[in-house]
């Protein structure tokens, strides 16, 4: 499982098979799938920060500038 912060928003993202999963991580530990968004099969784990801040750029703020893996 890959956390990545989202323009302050915490999300994951996980390989399963040959396809990415994304999901919407809650402050209680609950996650739940995002099923409108679809992650390229090809895309590798480097890129996934640039790919969903194409996706999500309109989230962008002065506190949260950018998409970042979490350590």
């Amino acid at each position: 499982m890959i956390r990545i912060n989202v323009f302050g928003r915490s999300m994951s993202v996980r390989r399963v098979g040959g396809e990415w999963q994304l999901f919407n991580e809650s402050q209680t530990g609950m996650r739940a799938r995002v099923y409108d968004v679809v992650i390229p099969p090809e895309l590798t784990e480097d890129e996934l920060p640039g790919f969903l801040d194409d996706i999500y750029h309109e989230h962008a703020s002065e506190q949260h500038p950018s998409v970042v893996i979490e350590s």
